[in-house]
């Protein structure tokens, strides 16, 4: 059975991971695991310093140099275990009877990569802990969505439990397996749906969005709003969120529309910093 991962560091936003993928794992009723990866990249096993050293340079200094590179990444292996002790009992306070922990040392990206046949919903923050402005987006962000193909769920620092949903809708074949899958998963269910569709407002878009909003209706979906926008995909979307005072962003990653042109490209960074709500990735 498929899990619910928290990746677990010492960022502004671990917390908001912890309440999302805790909110993600009781909506879904699938097992949390809270994840801490210590990245080879930052904290490698053993660094070969020989190539930096000079001429005559005697032995030992590589010696201490080693040494020095093995307290650092056991002591950045204690604080993971702290990080995740403390993302336990919060996860617990939220109802979580028995979260699992899980501690690697590996390539952050590759790490997940390897653990995604095992991964129903990958929680992550929108920044590390290396970035203190609360609106940059952190530096493996970008890799992790182009690399995986899981749900990826996106949240800023401040996680409220979603009580209405935005779901980009463009009629794609991409677009309508997110909705098929929507309509159907239990994480959204029984939340009123707005199906927004970024375009020009003519018969067939309007046709696309009512057979959209008849499948959410059909799989017992009561509250669903269709709208459409013209404009730039990025400013419609968080103009209509902040519009409908919406909680989540639901959206697949790839298509073949200007919803796939936005995503592949540099405005994806733009609306992951700027949204002020999770953001959930599907690459269905």
């Amino acid at each position: 059975m498929k899990n619910v991962f928290a990746c677990i560091d010492g960022s502004r936003a671990a917390e908001a991971v912890c309440d999302a993928a805790a909110w993600a794992s009781q909506r879904v009723d699938r097992q949390l695991v809270l994840l801490h990866v210590l990245d080879k990249s930052v904290y490698p096993t053993k660094t070969d310093m020989s190539g930096n050293l000079k001429l005559g340079t005697r032995e030992h200094l590589l010696d201490e140099l080693a040494e020095l590179d093995a307290k650092r990444s056991k002591l950045a292996l204690e604080a993971g275990k702290e990080q995740l002790k403390a993302a336990v009992e919060r996860v617990k306070a939220q109802g979580i009877e028995n979260p699992e922990t899980r501690q690697r040392h590996g390539h952050f990206v590759e790490t997940l990569a390897e653990l995604q046949e095992e991964t129903r919903i990958l929680v992550l923050g929108r920044q590390g802990e290396d970035h203190d402005n609360p609106e940059e987006i952190g530096g493996n962000l970008e890799s992790v969505i182009r690399s995986l193909s899981c749900r990826i769920l996106i949240t800023p620092p401040g996680f409220s439990q979603p009580e209405k949903v935005l779901l980009a809708y463009d009629g794609s074949t991409t677009a309508k397996k997110v909705l098929y899958i929507m309509a159907r998963s239990p994480l959204c269910k029984g939340l009123p749906f707005h199906l927004l569709l970024v375009g020009e407002e003519t018969e067939k878009n309007q046709q696309l969005l009512q057979e959209a909003k008849q499948e959410m209706e059909q799989e017992g979906h009561k509250d669903v709003v269709t709208a459409i926008r013209s404009g730039e995909v990025e400013s419609a979307l968080l103009g209509y969120r902040e519009e409908n005072d919406l909680g989540l962003i639901i959206m697949g990653a790839y298509g073949h529309s200007r919803i796939r042109q936005f995503l592949v490209g540099s405005t994806t960074t733009n609306l992951l910093r700027k949204s002020p709500v999770p953001i959930l990735l599907m690459r269905q």
